[in-house]
């Protein structure tokens, strides 16, 4: 793809994105015939990611197929602050060990989509850590608050009388600034970045730089189709589930929702995507298969081959067949008293990440006990007795108790 022409290069550039601003000073940048300085920043807030965070770095690794130079920025000193995008309250600052723990994992994750040999890795604490108070305020002037009242976000909570920290505001300055000090030529990012990096754009000019090009990816939709993928929803589909678990999820998402997914996650080409849906319309190829070849592939990219290939077999004999897994992990619960609520014990056997995932998931009736539905959130179980409790359809536990 090295050689592609610059229409070839833009249908790659496209794919996928939401906005493209602008397509005319792309292709003035791509007929240059240099290869072009790629940025995306990812601001390490989390442990633990999910497809929806690796739409982005899909995109970076196209650019990287074309020939372009990536530029993976960790944002250690913004992170200090907190992206306040698309947030109704300012978001909590994280620790220094917090930022060092979590960089591991992007890290690591990035290895897995991107030729890491190709990566450029900065960290924006090189230049922001250095800047003296005098350099903030210059920076600031650039910017005026009525410009960054346009934003939806701090404008709604203005308007609603919700605290709006004056820090907030430099946060949007801070990306952009990390537009100039690497000389980007292209940004990437969520729809719910668009105005950060626009900033980027205000902030070149105000430097005497051409200014990049700004390309949005949409924010992916969780396997329940309604809501962008989010742990805090329970719709996610993590980097680091187990392979069954992550095979499990991915059947469960619709047979539309899947070709968005195909289109924005799958390394197959758009051609090849194309094919396949014209081989099902025809009938030639079965909705099963395509998500069953898709879901190998986000398996065989976080885990392995040989873990795609079991994490099918175990789907066909569990719920192909309407069977259950061979080997159930049995967990014994300390508790005191004859009744121990429901909920608790969904959590501390690891079926749900906490109390409130547990609650959602018996209010939609996806939790069984001895294959008996439940619909009472304050339902209670017998400490006297074993039980095997299912949660959707991918977690099973075999309980007894203890004291």
């Amino acid at each position: 793809m090295k050689n592609a022409t610059v229409e070839e290069q833009l249908k790659v550039i496209t794919r996928g994105a939401v906005e493209l601003v602008s397509e005319e000073e792309l292709i003035s940048k791509l007929k240059k015939g240099r290869p072009l300085r790629v940025k995306a920043g990812f601001d390490p807030t989390a442990p633990d990611l999910h497809l929806g965070h690796t739409v982005v770095m899909q995109k970076l690794r196209q650019f990287q197929e074309l020939g372009h130079q990536v530029v993976f920025l960790i944002g250690d000193f913004t992170s200090r602050i907190g992206d306040p995008s698309g947030r109704s309250t300012a978001r909590p600052p994280l620790s220094e060990e917090e930022i060092a723990a979590n960089l591991r994992t992007y890290i690591e994750q990035a290895g897995k989509i991107l030729d890491s040999e190709r990566i450029e890795l900065v960290y924006n604490s090189k230049w922001l850590g250095t800047m003296s108070f005098i350099d903030v305020v210059k920076l600031a002037q650039n910017y005026t608050v009525a410009r960054m009242m346009e934003r939806e976000d701090f404008r709604t909570r203005f308007q609603a009388g919700d605290p709006l920290g004056v820090h907030e505001f430099l946060y949007p300055l801070m990306q952009g600034y990390d537009s100039v000090a690497i000389e980007a030529d292209v940004e990437l990012g969520g729809t719910d970045q668009i105005f950060n990096l626009l900033v980027g754009r205000d902030l070149q000019r105000a430097y005497g730089q051409e200014p990049q090009v700004v390309i949005t990816m949409p924010l992916l939709v969780g396997t329940d189709g309604v809501q962008k993928m989010s742990k805090s929803y329970g719709n996610y589909v993590g980097i680091t589930d187990s392979p069954s678990e992550m095979f499990g999820k991915l059947m469960s998402i619709s047979d539309d929702l899947m070709w968005t997914y195909y289109e924005l996650l799958s390394d197959l080409s758009a051609e090849e995507i194309e094919e396949l849906k014209e081989e099902l319309v025809i009938g030639k190829l079965h909705p099963k298969i395509a998500k069953e070849n898709l879901a190998m592939e986000m398996i065989e990219r976080f885990h392995s081959e040989k873990g795609a290939k079991d994490a099918r077999d175990e789907f066909e004999r569990v719920f192909a067949k309407k069977g259950r897994p061979d080997d159930i992990e049995e967990k014994k619960i300390d508790a005191e008293g004859d009744v121990v609520p429901l909920v608790d014990v969904i959590v501390e056997a690891g079926l749900c990440s906490s109390k409130s995932e547990a609650r959602r998931m018996i209010e939609q009736r996806a939790v069984e006990v001895d294959e008996q539905r439940v619909s009472d959130t304050k339902a209670e179980l017998s400490t006297g007795k074993r039980v095997l409790i299912k949660v959707g359809k991918r977690r099973f536990a075999k309980i007894s108790f203890g004291r």
